[in-house]
């Protein structure tokens, strides 16, 4: 039975399968928050950054500080409004996932 999160969150053709799924939350595991959601919320700066953190790691980690109450409403808004998958939701933290639209140079590759 699948969830709404996971038909909402991203479009078919970018959702990672089952297995890249476990993979991406063992990933997740070690990561650390790179964004804080405050008191000022969904706002345009907030989406920039995420965009931008998206395309940098693919993989990233939120914190969600303010919106505590709203973590199950907001994180599946969070995917659909940057495009990405939404990984997995634990606590206060949110995981989202969005595939490069270029696979990385091999510089990359190596320093990761």
């Amino acid at each position: 039975m699948t969830s709404p999160t996971d038909t909402d969150a991203a479009p078919a053709a970018n959702s990672p399968s089952r297995s890249e799924l476990r993979a991406l939350k063992a990933r997740a595991q070690k990561l650390e928050p790179v964004l804080k959601l405050g008191k000022a919320g969904l706002s345009e700066p907030f989406l920039k950054s995420l965009a931008e953190a998206l395309k940098q790691h693919e993989l990233v980690k939120i914190r969600l500080t303010e919106f505590k109450e709203e973590r199950k409403t907001l994180a599946p808004e969070l995917a659909a409004k940057s495009g990405s998958h939404l990984v997995t939701l634990i606590g206060n933290v949110v995981v989202l996932y969005r595939r490069r639209a270029t696979p990385p140079s091999s510089t990359e590759a190596a320093s990761s």
